[in-house]
């Protein structure tokens, strides 16, 4: 692993954060290791006689990992070659751009190191869930829902990891109504490609919670949802093409230009088509 310190970010910070979260610290799983982050790995190596240097090399690693022993056959559920293969097969696409697609669009592992699928919950879309189910948001809002129930998008409620789980619970508690439960389950992404639940039925899934529950078993359901994803709307036949640009668009929106994530496909498939 490598070593991570105050001011390193990215997945591995993630990752840590999630492995510091899982045996007791309080902590955002922001993928940036600030101050907080610091205090957590200085406590943590007081406690286990390592030396108290805040920074996470291999051995503050390796404790770590072993600390969150129960939890290592989360590596059953991660994708292998053979879902790859599997995947380009059926949807007669080359490997190379199979893996560059996973590469670049997937979020890096589909689960928390508790098991649970990753998810992200979008409490704008659960404001526009509860109306298509024919509730009115506005009799639900309280002091206490404004981080999971808003009319308008916003970053600033996002917790990641461990966390969107409490929001998502908080979403379904604020009322006993079935249907709130649904809107909420549908207002959450989901996975390693973090599809929205909002898609179910689109996707071919009779009801969110047939979505949910294989989102909870492997990635190779992440997979296989993001598969019928790219065919819903018309995606496929760009990555067919190596069109990565058309590709981009119709996976990441007309904003993908700015995040580059064509160039990012375009280099990916090139590295994996070397090998």
């Amino acid at each position: 692993m490598q070593t991570v310190k105050l001011k390193s970010k990215g997945s591995q910070v993630e990752y840590l954060q999630e492995l510091l979260g899982k045996i007791g610290y309080d902590l955002p799983q922001t993928g940036y290791f600030g101050n907080q982050t610091e205090q957590a790995v200085r406590d943590f190596q007081e406690k286990n006689g390592l030396v108290v240097d805040g920074q996470v090399g291999i051995k503050t690693w390796t404790l770590l990992i072993a600390k969150s022993q129960p939890f290592t056959s989360i590596g059953d559920k991660f994708l292998g070659e053979k879902d790859l293969i599997e995947f380009a097969n059926r949807h007669q696409l080359e490997l190379a751009s199979v893996k560059a697609v996973n590469e670049v669009e997937s979020s890096g592992k589909g689960f928390l190191v508790d098991g649970r699928p990753k998810i992200l919950f979008e409490g704008h879309i659960f404001w526009k869930e509860l109306k298509n189910r024919g509730i009115d948001p506005t009799t639900l809002v309280r002091p206490d829902s404004a981080d999971v129930l808003y009319p308008k998008w916003s970053k600033s409620h996002y917790k990641g990891g461990t966390g969107e789980y409490s929001r998502l619970e908080k979403a379904i508690s604020i009322s006993p109504d079935a249907r709130v439960r649904e809107a909420a389950l549908a207002s959450a992404s989901w996975g390693t490609y973090q599809i929205m639940g909002f898609h179910f039925q689109k996707l071919g899934y009779t009801h969110i919670q047939e979505f949910v529950d294989l989102m909870q078993i492997h990635e190779r359901n992440h997979l296989e949802a993001f598969g019928r994803y790219l065919q819903t709307f018309g995606c496929l036949e760009f990555l067919r093409r190596k069109d990565w640009a058309s590709f981009a668009r119709c996976y990441n929106g007309p904003a993908y230009a700015q995040n580059k994530y064509d160039l990012k496909l375009a280099s990916a498939y090139q590295k994996h088509l070397n090998r």
